[in-house]
């Protein structure tokens, strides 16, 4: 009872700081169920429950100040989901410390990517197959279909396996591969999260991990830290979201490789 009076508020925290960057918080949610006693499978499954939700509350703010790229999330993120219900399902068959070694070094490559700076780059009136030139508001930006799609397949696949949503992966992407613009990919990142988050929980709970007595208190306070981070990411310079957004997956990328060198010296 100790451990989840602890472990709510401490979501409520992380939701709040993840959500202003377009994600659930799926990376920060698992280490902390770790740390209170979770195993991998579990905390896994219940931070797909808690990301679900959280991405939910954070992307109703984020509508009503028309941020999310209804059409693009429409676009990419079908792959996603799919892998993400198939890695979710499967990741039984791998041992929690490998899970944990693949979450760490996951999310240490889309900490550095972020890191890199934005150039602005051209937007060509001419057409080519597999590109999608894309108008959303005032934005303007060109989605490579053909580098898009395998990369949202292959990290729903890794983030149903380790339970968080894919946006770590997903914002890099959109900012930088495709040129939108921060404040639409984190926007656009959270709906993705939820429909990613919901896919992946599926798959776990089908394969029997769910601990509802943490998962239902967790959910409400990640409910509300959506709610509040949404709400502050429309405040925050673009520059600093990308800055939060990089450190915080560094440090969770830590957290997890620590957490999973004692399992394996243990």
């Amino acid at each position: 009872m100790f451990r989840l009076l602890v472990l709510v508020p401490v979501v409520m925290v992380i939701s709040g700081v993840m959500a202003m960057t377009g994600r659930g918080g799926g990376n920060f949610y698992v280490p902390a169920l770790i740390a209170c006693g979770s195993t991998m499978h579990q905390a896994a499954t219940t931070g797909q429950c808690i990301l679900f939700l959280t991405a939910v509350a954070a992307s109703f703010v984020f509508h009503g100040q028309r941020t999310i790229d209804w059409k693009l999330a429409l676009v990419i993120d079908p792959p996603t989901d799919v892998m993400a219900f198939t890695g979710g399902y499967y990741a039984r068959l791998l041992p929690g410390d490998v899970l944990k070694f693949v979450f760490a070094g996951f999310l240490v490559l889309t900490a550095f990517l972020m890191l890199r700076s934005v150039k602005e780059r051209p937007v060509t009136s001419r057409k080519r197959f597999g590109y999608w030139r894309r108008q959303f508001g005032e934005y303007e930006y060109v989605v490579n279909l053909f580098l898009v799609l395998p990369i949202t397949a292959a990290t729903g696949l890794v983030a149903g396996m380790v339970g968080v949503s894919g946006g770590s992966f997903k914002v890099p992407l959109m900012v930088l591969a495709c040129g939108v613009p921060m404040r639409v990919a984190v926007g656009t990142s959270s709906a993705m999260v939820a429909a990613t988050a919901l896919m992946g929980f599926a798959g776990h709970s089908a394969a029997g991990d769910l601990n509802v007595s943490w998962a239902i208190p967790a959910s409400i306070a990640g409910i509300i830290g959506g709610i509040l981070g949404g709400t502050f990411s429309l405040k925050t310079s673009p520059k600093n979201l990308k800055s939060i957004f990089a450190y915080t997956t560094l440090a969770a990328a830590a957290f997890m490789t620590i957490n999973a060198l004692l399992s394996v010296s243990n």
